[in-house]
């Protein structure tokens, strides 16, 4: 087992203390999920920006944000909230889905 100089102990510390900061920066976007439908069901971003979208399942029963595209999901029980942060983005229409409700929650992140 090789130990790491202190230097590089603190560093890593540094470095680890300050990411809550920058992450407070992040624009965030909000999505509720709730019974197979999005809301809102098209989300606009800023395109090259990293951000942060705050999904809450208001429905009864679980749901799943999906997007094959964004390569992001996270199941949801009822009453939750989580976030997810996404790495900037190409302008365009990039689709994701209610994975429990797959006919009726259809939705878009368009980057900007």
């Amino acid at each position: 087992m090789k130990i790491l100089s202190l230097p590089v102990l603190i560093l890593g510390v540094l470095l680890f203390a300050t990411f809550p900061a920058h992450a407070a920066d992040l624009p965030t976007f909000k999505l509720v999920m709730k019974s197979g439908q999005l809301i809102p069901a098209t989300i606009e971003v800023p395109a090259a920006t990293k951000f942060r979208l705050e999904i809450t399942n208001a429905g009864t029963d679980a749901a799943e944000f999906e997007s094959l595209e964004l390569r992001k999901e996270s199941v949801l029980a009822p009453g939750v909230t989580r976030t997810l942060v996404f790495a900037p983005m190409k302008p365009g229409r990039y689709p994701f889905f209610d994975d429990f409700h797959p006919d009726t929650a259809k939705g878009f992140i368009v980057a900007q």
